[in-house]
């Protein structure tokens, strides 16, 4: 039988997930290629790919607290208790790290998570060491701290409880409004200056958001949350990102005037990143949801990065380079200095507070002077 009869299916949007293939991870010994014999899948113009359930695994992690040295990111040490992210965003830059468990970046990312159960455990162990020094801590950057596995597993909240019972600063970033869950441990370390907490807002687009960011929270949502953080004296930012050409970047002025009329008080925005499997899942999104505009999305991307889908060096990889992203860097500094946001010195964490051996029967009284370090 001729190999043309069975020809290669084109990517079918699977409901609430964002990638739209599962895309083989670079390590991956087999190879697989994706064909269509008429069975069934995209075999008409509107069908859809059959639901995909979640699987959480438990792991037990031998460390968990993560240290880097690159210079264009404010924060040195951070702590993610999932790997993989059931929101399934599909610009998402800690997608090609399941690779290293030998599974797709793709499907695979947003519906094979792994818990780290003892997180809270050896974060305990971590911090009563005699050898450790104290500096903000930032929660969920890789993957979100309050994907929808943590409304049962609750191992952000341990981990959080950890962090207030040393008086431990930290600064946490999500697109969950279950972070309103622990306003009860964030406000008390608020009111202490130890803690902040940054709101990803992409978009104001409720159908945009739906397929690029499946299971986060809805736009007007993520808005609620940042006034009933801001109205809990907990410390809010934005972090508009990623801004990718011709679909979000429309709404860059909207996004801060939005965030900053429910509370926000400082922003900041990133452009769209694509290292290894990121670019080709795009790619796919893109024909998916947004045929009509994917080559001119694409050569814009590609403009700001020298002609290629992604740059990693330090010095551009999360603002680009030339004409355009210049444009890009002075319409967000204008809306951020007409907004007032940005006015204050931001991220400001009291390591000074710290108890590096807590006991709930003898707390150490804090230490008379004040260092403090500056986070995001």
């Amino acid at each position: 039988m001729d190999d043309s009869e069975y020809p290669i299916a084109l990517p079918v949007p699977r409901k609430g997930r964002g990638a739209v293939t599962n895309l083989q991870g670079r390590y991956e010994v087999d190879q697989r290629e994706t064909v269509d014999d008429g069975w069934g899948g995209a075999d008409t113009e509107d069908s859809e790919a059959s639901p995909l359930r979640t699987q959480v695994f438990e792991e037990r992690a031998k460390s968990i607290l993560t240290r880097n040295a690159s210079p264009d990111i404010p924060f040195s040490v951070s702590l993610n208790p999932y790997r993989g992210c059931e929101h399934g965003c599909i610009y998402c830059f800690a997608r090609p790290t399941h690779s290293y468990l030998g599974l797709s970046p793709g499907l695979d990312f947003e519906s094979r998570i792994y818990a780290k159960v003892n997180a809270a455990e050896l974060l305990e162990r971590e911090l009563s060491k005699n050898s450790y020094v104290p500096e903000p801590i930032a929660l969920g950057v890789s993957t979100d701290a309050y994907q929808p596995a943590e409304r049962e597993l609750l191992i952000t909240r341990r981990v959080i409880e950890v962090l207030h019972a040393h008086h431990h600063p930290f600064a946490a970033i999500t697109k969950s409004s279950l972070i309103e869950r622990d306003i009860d441990l964030l406000a008390p370390m608020a009111s202490r200056n130890q803690v902040m907490v940054a709101v990803t807002v992409t978009t104001l687009d409720a159908g945009i958001a739906r397929t690029l960011e499946p299971r986060a929270a809805t736009p007007s949502r993520r808005l609620r949350m940042i006034r009933t953080l801001s109205e809990a004296g907990i410390p809010v930012g934005v972090s508009v990102a990623p801004v990718i050409p011709f679909v979000t970047e429309p709404d860059i002025e909207r996004v801060l005037e939005a965030c900053a009329e429910a509370g926000a008080t400082s922003a900041s925005y990133i452009v769209l990143r694509l290292p290894w499997e990121v670019a080709p899942l795009f790619k796919d999104w893109l024909a998916a949801h947004f045929p009509d505009r994917a080559e001119r999305v694409m050569a814009r991307v590609r403009d700001m990065r020298g002609g290629k889908d992604y740059d990693s060096s330090f010095a551009t990889r999360m603002k680009g380079e030339g004409l355009w992203a210049e444009l890009l860097k002075q319409r967000f500094h204008n809306a951020v200095r007409r907004l007032g946001l940005n006015e204050r010195r931001r991220g400001i964490l009291d390591i000074s507070q710290f108890r590096p051996q807590f006991s709930a029967r003898r707390a150490p009284e804090p230490a008379s002077d004040n260092p403090q370090l500056s986070l995001f």
